[in-house]
């Protein structure tokens, strides 16, 4: 499975993936929206609350960037539906199930805990109205959360 870098500036990797209800969401869908996708690597982890819980809590922040919230995992749809419903998460959670898309974007693991292959780095990407690149962070720990005030700050520069 070979890992993408992915370079600001560059077009964003399309995708088309199923969301926690079941729909068919494509980066092609917020055309004309600043996006920011979170790639996480499990449900129900520590870190990976801590962040996307705090992404909930800001939610406010992103919406006033025009910006759309994507949480990706490599968990199946039923998974993210429970978390999404535990969490009160106000952004849509997308099953990368097939790895292909966290794959296109450098963010998989070769091996993560437990012997676990492919499960998607923890990684924050901001694309702009047009589907370019504008801001990539991808982390090799897993412990390790995006730096959520660069990202804010380019949203902000985006508008």
């Amino acid at each position: 499975m070979s890992s993408n870098t992915i370079q600001v500036g560059q077009q964003a990797p399309a995708f088309s993936l199923y969301d926690s209800d079941k729909q068919k969401v494509s980066l092609a869908d917020f055309k004309g929206k600043n996006v920011l996708i979170l790639f996480f690597p499990q449900a129900f982890t520590g870190t990976c609350t801590k962040e996307l819980c705090s992404t909930r809590d800001n939610i406010a922040l992103y919406n006033q960037a025009n910006a759309q919230v994507l949480g990706i995992s490599v968990d199946s749809i039923f998974t993210l539906a429970k978390y999404k419903e535990d969490q009160q998460l106000n952004f849509p959670l997308l099953s990368d199930f097939n790895k292909e898309t966290s794959a296109a974007y450098g963010s998989l693991y070769d091996s993560f805990v437990f012997d676990m292959k492919g499960v998607s780095k923890r990684s924050a990407f901001v694309i702009d109205k047009d589907g370019v690149i504008r801001y990539a962070e991808v982390l090799e720990n897993a412990g390790d959360l995006p730096d959520f005030e660069a990202i804010q700050k380019t949203l902000q520069q985006l508008n």
